[in-house]
C-alpha cells in the first residue's frame, strides 16, 4: 500500500498512522519495520515515509471511556461493560487495568471488561454485572469496529452506549497525528526508530544472573532504560 501510494499518487510524503488504542503495541513495531525496509529501498523514498505516533495510547483509551460512559444513567445500580475484541493475554489485562481507571475517576461504581470471544465473553461479562447487583449495564466499546455478531447479549436491563468516538473526532484525531509527524519529519525524524522500541518492556519482564548483562544492539548507549531487572 505505501510503495503504491509513493510511486502513484504523486505525494512528496506519506504518513502512516498506526490503528490501535493502545492494546497492540506489535503492531506499531511490525509497522515500523516494514516502512524501515521501504525507505531504505532506493534513493527516491528516503525522507518521504514518515510514521506517527499510534492513533490512541492507552491514556487515551482511559479518557474516551470516561467520556463514552457518561452516556450511562448514574445510578448506584448501572454498571459499564467495556468489550473488545480478545487479543493476547497482556494485551487483555491492559485492557482490565484501563477499566480499574475508568471506574477510579469515573462515576458508576462497576466497570468490568469483557471480550469478544474471549474470556470472558461478552455474555459472561453482563451475568458479572448482574451478579454484582447491576440493574441496568452500559456496553461500551473499546475497539474501532462493532462487535462481531452474536457477541452482545441484547436483553432489556443491557444499552449500547454505540461507538467509542465519532467520525468527525477520528478524522480530528488522524489530522492532528499526521500534522505532528510531518512537522517531525521536517526536522529529521521519520519516527521509525521510535515505533522498532514500541514492543520493549511489554509482556514477560526477565532477569539475569549474577554478573548478567546484554545489549541492545550496535545503537545501544549508556542512556538507554531498562523495564526489567538485573539480579
Amino acid at each position: 500500500m505505501v510503495r503504491r501510494v509513493l510511486a502513484d499518487s504523486g505525494q512528496d510524503r506519506v504518513c502512516v498512522v498506526p490503528m490501535t488504542l493502545g492494546r497492540d503495541p506489535r503492531l506499531v513495531a511490525d509497522t515500523a519495520r516494514s516502512l524501515q525496509w521501504i525507505a531504505q529501498d532506493g534513493e527516491a523514498n528516503r525522507g518521504r515515509i514518515v510514521l506517527s505516533d499510534p492513533f490512541g495510547s492507552m491514556d487515551h483509551l482511559v479518557g474516551w471511556l470516561r467520556a463514552a460512559a457518561g452516556g450511562a444513567p448514574r445510578t448506584a445500580a448501572t454498571a459499564v461493560l467495556v468489550t473488545a475484541p480478545a487479543a493476547g493475554p497482556f494485551e487483555d489485562a491492559d485492557l482490565f487495568r484501563v477499566a480499574r481507571l475508568v471506574r477510579q475517576y469515573g462515576h458508576h461504581r462497576w466497570v468490568e471488561v469483557a471480550f469478544d470471544c474471549g474470556d470472558p465473553d461478552v455474555a459472561e461479562g453482563i451475568d458479572r454485572c448482574r451478579l454484582l447487583g447491576a440493574d441496568r449495564i452500559a456496553t461500551v466499546r473499546a475497539a474501532f469496529g462493532p462487535p462481531p455478531p452474536g457477541a452482545v447479549t441484547d436483553t432489556p436491563d443491557t444499552t449500547d452506549l454505540g461507538p467509542l468516538l465519532s467520525r468527525a473526532a477520528v478524522d480530528g484525531i488522524l489530522s492532528a497525528r499526521c500534522a505532528d509527524a510531518l512537522h517531525r519529519l521536517a526536522h529529521g525524524d521519520d519516527g521509525i526508530a521510535a515505533g522498532l522500541d514500541a514492543e520493549h518492556g511489554h509482556g514477560f519482564a526477565h532477569t539475569h544472573g549474577p554478573g548478567g548483562h546484554h545489549t541492545h544492539g550496535p545503537t545501544a548507549t549508556p542512556e538507554h532504560g531498562h523495564d526489567h531487572s538485573h539480579v
